[in-house]
């Protein structure tokens, strides 16, 4: 039986307001961020929780990122460093999660950290989103809205295609201005950068005054967005093509023949907020091989590539 498609939220006042309204009934909302749009539920209800991991089918053993509306919220929940002040400082509101370790007195639900003893948290600057929590008062889950594994949302119109009736209510907010999830940073021990995204590497080096270690991909799951197989189209994914085969949806960059490009002028962040709305334009097409151009690898372009190649990662199960 087909659910009904989710209620279209208007981005205004009462639209932020019905959003915080069924969060707080324990409904599920997604929700634009300036990464992607985030599958929202309230963190300190179990049931939402566990509706989140079903809405997505994502394995329970990926925990999630709670959002909160301010820098003091999340205090409240964990135990703040000094370079967690610093990265917060200078990178909140913004696309950048920092992992650590969990107040033992903390509501959010166990369901969150999936069995860890940290939590993932995140004051986004998307206005819509800071809206909705603020008018809700407390923190928020929010994995990406669409299934586990499948491409990310960055439309209202993704997230629909993508999770129909399984979430009540979508805000359409439009694009989302970044296009790719958050850095995550790990804050339990030295710094570790878990997970590539809109803030560099080099970036927040600088602001903490050293460099980071960084997560090996065979190394335990430690935080959000760190499958192997990950942010996957129907299609298969062929990487650094730089020939074209017969029959392949192109996916350029630079200057050159395609069926969609990135940034004909190499710009990676163009080329971030473009990655998964044009993944999904390939993918509709319905061809069985999407090719990729070579994407450098420094600045934005580490977390496009991080991305691209967890799509095109064997897929798992």
């Amino acid at each position: 039986m087909n659910l009904p498609l989710p209620e279209r939220l208007p981005d205004t006042d009462a639209g932020h307001a019905k959003a915080a309204e069924v969060l707080r009934s324990g409904g599920l909302v997604a929700f634009p961020t300036e990464t992607v749009y985030g599958l929202g539920g309230d963190a300190g209800n179990d049931r939402a929780v566990a509706g989140i991991y079903a809405a997505k089918g994502r394995p329970d053993f990926n925990p999630l990122i709670v959002h909160f509306a301010d820098l003091e919220q999340v205090k409240q929940h964990v135990f703040w460093t000094p370079e967690a002040e610093l990265l917060a400082q200078a990178y909140w509101p913004g696309p950048l999660t920092l992992v650590l370790k969990k107040h033992p007195d903390s509501p959010i639900s166990p369901l969150v950290s999936a069995g860890l003893e940290t939590l993932a948290v995140r004051v986004p600057a998307h206005p819509s989103a800071r809206a909705i929590l603020r008018a809700l008062g407390r923190g928020v889950a929010a994995p990406s809205a669409n299934r586990s594994g499948q491409i990310s949302p960055t439309l209202a119109d993704h997230v629909i295609a993508s999770l129909g009736g399984r979430v009540e209510a979508v805000l359409d907010g439009g694009p989302c201005a970044v296009g790719v999830e958050s850095t995550i940073v790990g804050l339990v021990d030295k710094p570790v950068l878990l997970r590539p995204g809109g803030i560099t590497e080099d970036a927040l080096a600088a602001t903490l005054g050293r460099h980071l270690t960084v997560r090996h991909k065979a190394e335990a799951i430690s935080a959000p967005g760190q499958l192997m197989s990950h942010y996957a189209p129907n299609a298969l994914v062929r990487l650094n093509a730089t020939e074209w085969e017969p029959g392949e949806l192109r996916l350029g960059f630079g200057d050159m023949a395609c069926d969609l490009n990135l940034s004909p002028s190499e710009d990676l962040i163009e080329a971030a907020a473009n990655l998964f709305d044009f993944l999904h334009k390939l993918d509709a097409r319905g061809g069985r091989v999407i090719a990729v151009s070579p994407i450098p690898h420094e600045g934005l372009g580490i977390a496009i590539n991080d991305r691209l190649s967890r799509a095109a990662a064997p897929r798992e199960g």
